[in-house]
């Protein structure tokens, strides 16, 4: 037996961008081949189906036509709701349609308690917020794990939520973590997090798994990460999660400076395919804003999107005397540099000797004045 483990599909995201909205359509419709294709028993869409409460109609009726597919090659599906799919008042959310219409299971274990899909156990949870929301949630971890442990067969948990193990900073507020998970189920299908993640911890009964976002999300960053969903093979007593990665439209992520732009520009050019335009990232140094922007204009015309990262380059005055050992021979390395052997001579041969009865503390005094020297050039 065998299902899949999709999650934050956010269909209806890019409206501004027509190109962008298609192409998260067309990763969630390679989900669905792709489940046909490894011939699943059934489908896990584990939260964030849509990525606003009250999606676009094109975005609600493809879910329909894909759920309708799954349905007619014999595949049943169940979905929990994510932070994106609840509605922000009291309203029943567009998901019902789906579950009404026959075509999806909703699992949500507090309105309809564990569920089974022949011996497989699921039990299921919507997203729930920080705070008194998730201690409620703990509390009703404790209750299904003895539901769990009582299960012979497989048992499934879904979950729409941030662990502090995979990323801390969206977990903190909730302090949700993998140790606060029930013990007794052989499989843990999270979503919410929009990067692949796959562990096995000792005090968990199966593999924890985020398949991440299927596309790059509105509010991600242009990276050349892959992308993708899981199929699961529960035919034997362990489940093995395999990764399946999509074909998306082409990423580069480009670290370059002013100096070598144009070749950087140009060498990425060519291996752009006209038929299917990329999304770029540039990481930039620069120093002057006009030497770039002609550039920058070029690239426009080959891709679809981009995002820019500039840092502009100041002239820097490393320190190392850690390194060096010795602070006489770094001092002078440094106003060599930056003054010429002249004047260095000139400071470190006749002033600086002159000052030898106290020189521990003027050594102080010229490092505190040259960091303030190379703070005021750096504004």
């Amino acid at each position: 037996m065998k299902f899949a483990h999709i999650s934050d599909t956010h269909l209806g995201q890019y409206r501004s961008i027509k190109e962008r909205e298609e192409d998260s359509y067309n990763a969630f419709r390679q989900t669905i081949e792709k489940s046909i294709e490894e011939k699943v028993d059934f489908v896990i869409f584990a939260g964030d189906i849509f990525d606003k409460s009250n999606p676009p109609n094109d975005a609600v009726l493809l879910m329909m036509q894909q759920l309708m597919l799954l349905k007619e090659k014999g595949i049943q599906s169940y979905f929990i709701l994510g932070d994106h799919d609840q509605p922000k008042v009291e309203q029943n959310p567009i998901h019902w349609l789906y579950k009404m219409t026959g075509f999806a299971h909703h699992l949500d274990y507090q309105e309809e308690g564990p569920v089974k899909f022949k011996d497989v156990l699921l039990i299921g949870f919507d997203h729930h917020g920080d705070g008194k929301d998730v201690e409620e949630l703990m509390t009703k971890f404790n209750e299904i794990d003895l539901v769990a442990k009582e299960h012979v067969g497989h048992k499934i948990l879904v979950l729409h939520q941030p662990l502090t193990e995979v990323h801390y900073h969206a977990a903190k507020g909730s302090g949700l973590s993998a140790n606060d998970l029930p013990k007794n189920f052989t499989y843990y299908a999270i979503g919410d997090i929009h990067k692949n993640y796959e562990k096995k911890y000792e005090f968990l009964g199966g593999p924890l798994v985020y398949p991440g976002s299927i596309e790059i999300s509105s509010t991600e960053p242009i990276k050349e990460s892959p992308k993708g969903f899981y199929i699961i093979d529960i035919s034997t007593d362990e489940a093995i999660p395999k990764w399946v990665e999509l074909d998306l439209r082409p990423r580069f992520e480009i670290e370059t400076d002013a100096k070598d732009l144009h070749n950087t520009i140009i060498e990425l050019i060519a291996k752009i395919d006209d038929t299917r335009k990329p999304l770029v990232s540039l990481n930039i140094k620069y120093q002057d804003w006009d030497e770039i922007k002609l550039e920058i204009g070029l690239l426009k015309e080959y891709v679809l999107d981009y995002s820019i990262n500039m840092q502009k380059d100041e002239k820097q005055y490393p320190l190392s005397v850690s390194e060096s050992g010795n602070i006489d021979d770094e001092f002078r390395r440094l106003a060599t540099k930056n003054v010429g052997e002249a004047l260095a001579i000139l400071a470190f041969d006749k002033i600086y000797p002159a000052l030898n009865e106290n020189k521990q503390e003027v050594k102080q005094v010229i490092i505190k004045n040259f960091e303030d020297y190379k703070k005021e050039k750096q504004k």
